[in-house]
């Protein structure tokens, strides 16, 4: 007797319980209904996530995301079957008439990570957030609820703001190791420090000072998405922000130590808090 073969949504799950486990844990606190097409846009914001960590070099990254613009696009070659990560993005597109430049932007803003280009300006790390995060949560959104979507779109813009910093703050040293740098320059300049100076890590007192900055930048949009009431209906599409408070609290006690250690919370903590907000229905 042979094992059934695992659906595509299965699949999808099954590469976020190993890639993205926050999001992985929020479809599985998301409508049983509505998990599929969850699945299959984490699964591939994780693949556009991943892209920098399986190239070398900027340009075969390129080629990745331009294989995900293809599709999105309607010019790609070949079948989606041997991708179900593709496939089950097209089905959840079709069946949530989900915006397909929404998605095309998202990869547009992606090839910043590709780089080693500092971001200059909050604004230009909003845009950055907006066209990620925030996109991906309003995507959600639409498919808990479209009725109720539009309702949530300004805390999606500030929510999505707040985790990405959040989620910057966790991959520091990673992006330190690289040559990455997501806090904007001129919070840098406003602590006396550049680019090299901030990933020398040297200037302890300057760069704890950069990163107080950087999570108070984080901690007010989550302010202001706290502000919003959102619809329950749609309240799912928000887990994952559920996090980004006790980062932003360990990463502003940790200073320029956050170089050298996790701000990740233990899964169970993670999967509880998630749980608990859910129930209260407050990010």
């Amino acid at each position: 007797m042979t094992d059934k073969p695992m659906s595509n949504q299965e699949i999808c799950l099954a590469m976020l319980r190993d890639s993205d486990r926050d999001r992985y844990l929020a479809c599985l606190l998301s409508p049983q209904d509505k998990r599929g097409a969850l699945a299959a846009l984490y699964a591939f914001n994780a693949e556009l996530a991943r892209i920098r960590d399986l190239v070398h070099e900027p340009l075969p990254g390129e080629v990745r995301m331009q294989y995900w613009r293809d599709l999105l696009e309607g010019t790609a070659h070949g079948s989606t079957e041997a991708n179900p990560v593709a496939a089950s993005l097209l089905s959840a597109i079709e069946a949530h008439r989900l915006p397909r430049q929404t998605l095309i932007d998202m990869i547009d803003a992606r090839i910043f990570d590709l780089y080693d280009d500092p971001m200059e300006t909050r604004t230009s790390l909003e845009g950055y957030a907006g066209e990620t995060a925030s996109a991906l949560i309003q995507l959600a959104s639409l498919v808990l609820s479209a009725d109720e979507a539009a309702k949530s779109a300004e805390a999606a813009g500030h929510a999505g703001v707040a985790q990405a910093i959040a989620g910057m703050l966790l991959l520091m040293p990673l992006h330190r190791h690289r040559g990455q740098l997501y806090i904007p320059l001129e919070i840098l300049s406003a602590t006396g420090l550049d680019r090299d100076s901030f990933l020398a890590g040297k200037d302890k007192a300057r760069i704890s000072a950069a990163i107080e900055a950087f999570v108070g930048l984080g901690r007010d949009h989550l302010a202001k998405a706290r502000a919003v009431v959102l619809p329950p209906a749609i309240f799912p599409a928000f887990l994952p922000v559920t996090l980004a408070e006790p980062m932003l609290m360990k990463a502003q006690k940790a200073g320029a130590a956050l170089f050298d250690q996790s701000l990740q919370q233990p899964q169970w903590r993670r999967q509880l808090g998630m749980t608990l907000a859910l129930m209260r229905k407050k990010i």
